[in-house]
């Protein structure tokens, strides 16, 4: 059996989870509504507040699905209790980060100001200018806006200037030797 796949899900008060025909999970609670469409050979069940996933057969293929389908729905459930948050941070000289409206404006050492719209069910603060946070109850949401917005400028191994992560450690180059 799998170890993460056989862990019943337990519902917290104030979340209701549905289990509709075709395998869609609908979880509501205080931030929203999370729907998803899960693999039509997972047994999905809801009882006594617990969500359980159990797998038709021990084939390898439903052996990984099982552990995924649990994880999906716990993400869920997570999401719409507490929701998710990825922080982000700017190293260089004169980059920084500002929000205009529902827009991101990026001054990350190019000619022109990078903006991003923030996508629905996405919230993008800036505490300070040299910090994002990007907040969500979709996990998958949340990782994705996180990693456009890095990819507008990755950390480069020299100097360290980009947008990086906030715990992400970036491995430094030593730079050319001088001639002697």
């Amino acid at each position: 059996m799998s170890r993460i796949g056989r862990m019943p899900i337990t519902i917290p008060s104030g979340v209701e989870v549905k289990v509709q025909d075709n395998n869609v999970v609908v979880v509501k609670g205080k931030k929203g509504t999370l729907t998803k469409q899960m693999h039509k050979d997972m047994i999905i069940k809801v009882e006594n507040g617990q969500v359980t996933v159990q797998r038709p057969s021990d084939d390898k293929k439903h052996k990984a699905l099982h552990g995924l389908t649990r994880s999906l729905i716990n993400n869920m459930v997570e999401g719409v209790t507490n929701g998710f948050e990825k922080a982000l941070e700017i190293n260089g000289v004169g980059y920084r980060a500002q929000k205009q409206g529902k827009k991101l404006v990026l001054s990350i050492g190019y000619s022109h100001p990078v903006e991003m719209e923030e996508p629905e069910g996405i919230t993008i603060d800036v505490p300070a200018p040299n910090k994002i946070v990007v907040k969500g109850m979709d996990k998958q949401m949340v990782g994705e806006v996180a990693a456009k917005i890095r990819s507008k400028r990755p950390p480069e191994p020299y100097k360290g200037k980009g947008i990086k992560y906030e715990n992400e450690v970036i491995r430094r180059k030593e730079g050319k030797a001088g001639a002697r």
